[in-house]
């Protein structure tokens, strides 16, 4: 390594620091800058999050990894590379596991990675996060390499901390902390990431961060499981009631009976069962969010009293003539559509314009390209951490198969689906492996061309002569059968899709003793 190959690589870089450049595209020029100085097969840039290393950019590495979050503490090569002040190369025969063993980029078999170096990198003399390259090859890289590397990250460096993200870190660190406490503790749930890059998730994040600053009601729309609830928490840190609570409230869990009670609290003796004074879920977000969840579930007597809520910020408990006041930015979610509701007599007009102030929606799974890939890394990575593997990849065939499959489901049975393949594919080897691969056989996807289920079910109903209730019945049962499988098991969801009312079908397939 000369000192003018050095020159020439890192002048185009101290160019672009001056330019303006899409965030991913300069950390884009920045890795193929570093593979040009330091050839190896595969180069990473990952950003320190907390306890957690978020790949930013990959060179080299299986599309998936983008989507992947790595806990320092199960990754120990991570951990050494962290604590040290400066480049590391581990050695070729080093007992630690590679956390990019099996992901290196057009490999399909189980060929490991061999011989690995990286370099911390410091911004306002803290640490951000690592660079680090890769090499299927034994004794690859060189001890005199890490004075390039070290060279090479003092650029890298000053170019992440020229990217808009890293100056709204170093900003907003400690803030967001707070605000990623403080929503811990008012819902119980682990924050988690909306990941993707594809055009469709790019307009939704900014739209979010448009509405998220105004205090306007939301109605987020979509199909089931595409990650609505995630929207809202999204918007709720967008905005200045981010330090204050988001509580949520599925509107299709709760008997109709309860829901006013969830809602607006009640008094002790309110009702049969009410044994002591409660807040509802309004006085408990007063000051943040309130998000509903599966609003269009709501009964019209329930939509009133929303509404009087709404329009001048009091209520009362059950059983209660006390008024209260309340300053709540409601969001709401659902997958009906709501203006078809209110066209057949379901639901209150007043109440649909003054819940769509600002309709938001989510785009379906199929619409969004390569972040099934994304996606699919991220649960990967959370599998492999649960099975405690050391590497859980896909294969080429079971990426194909990911990207072909139509996703009826969406997010949500894609991380179904990663979670049970996986653990299928593990009680399938007889010896624990180090590297766990899924096919697409191990996937099982669903054949895209079969008939839909409801129609499955009426080409295979048996032909029954004489008694036609029997008959129907049986043919009612296979098909809410059918629905309910679907859906796993959601009753709300399955009654929408069957177009009867929630409460309708529970008597139904009571009736046809599914229940």
């Amino acid at each position: 390594m000369t000192a003018h190959s050095l020159l020439t690589t890192l002048l185009p870089l101290v160019a672009d620091l001056s330019r303006d450049l899409p965030e991913s595209e300069r950390y884009r020029r920045l890795l193929q800058a570093m593979r040009a100085l330091l050839p190896c097969d595969a180069a990473a840039l990952l950003r320190l999050d907390g306890e957690w290393l978020v790949p930013l950019a990959v060179d080299g590495l299986s599309a998936d990894t983008l989507g992947r979050r790595f806990k320092v503490s199960e990754h120990p090569r991570f951990e050494v590379l962290l604590s040290s002040p400066g480049p590391t190369r581990f050695d070729s025969d080093s007992q630690l596991p590679d956390p990019y063993d099996g992901l290196v980029d057009g490999i399909h078999g189980h060929l490991e990675v061999h011989d690995c170096m990286g370099c911390p990198l410091f911004v306002d003399d803290r640490p951000w996060g690592l660079l680090t390259l890769d090499a299927l090859d034994t004794e690859r890289f060189e001890r005199v390499e890490l004075d390039a590397l070290q060279a090479f990250a003092s650029l890298a460096a000053a170019t992440v901390n020229v990217a808009e993200r890293i100056e709204r870190l170093a900003l907003r660190a400690e803030d967001e902390h707070q605000r990623a406490e403080i929503y811990r503790q008012a819902s119980g749930q682990q924050h988690k990431e909306m990941i993707g890059q594809s055009k469709a998730h790019k307009r939704l994040v900014e739209e979010i961060k448009l509405v998220g600053g105004s205090d306007l009601t939301v109605l987020i729309t979509g199909e089931t499981g595409v990650g609505k609830e995630l929207v809202a928490q999204a918007i709720h840190a967008a905005s200045a009631r981010a330090d204050k609570p988001l509580i949520s409230l599925n509107c299709a869990a709760l008997p109709e009976t309860l829901v006013e009670s969830e809602l607006f609290g009640h008094v002790r003796g309110a009702f049969t069962g009410a044994l002591n004074e409660r807040r509802g879920k309004f006085e408990l977000a007063n000051g943040g969010t309130l998000f509903l969840d599966e609003v269009g579930e709501l009964s019209l007597t329930v939509q009133a009293k929303l509404l009087r809520v709404l329009q001048s910020g009091q209520l009362q408990r059950l059983g209660s003539d006390k008024e209260h006041q309340v300053d709540v930015r409601l969001i709401a979610a659902t997958n009906r559509d709501l203006a078809e509701e209110v066209r057949n007599g379901r639901y209150r007009a007043d109440f649909y314009h003054r819940l769509s102030v600002y309709p938001l929606q989510v785009p379906a799974l199929r619409e969004r390209g390569r972040d099934v890939l994304l996606l699919a890394g991220y649960f990967l990575e959370q599998n492999r951490s649960r099975m405690g593997l050391g590497s859980l990849r896909l294969t080429s065939d079971a990426q194909a198969a990911l990207l072909a499959y139509n996703w009826p489901g969406n997010v949500r049975e894609l991380e179904h689906l990663i979670g049970r393949s996986a653990l299928k594919a593990l009680g399938n080897c007889r010896e624990r492996p180090k590297i766990l691969s899924l096919s697409a056989q191990d996937l099982d996807l669903p054949d895209v061309s079969a008939p839909p289920a409801i129609e499955a079910a009426a080409e295979t109903a048996p032909v029954v002569s004489g008694d036609l209730r029997q008959a129907t019945e049986q043919y009612q049962r296979q098909v809410i059968s059918a629905c309910l499988e679907r859906h796993q098991h959601n009753w709300a969801s399955a009654a929408r899709e069957l177009g009867l009312d929630r409460a309708n079908l529970g008597r139904m397939a009571k009736r046809l003793g599914l229940k």
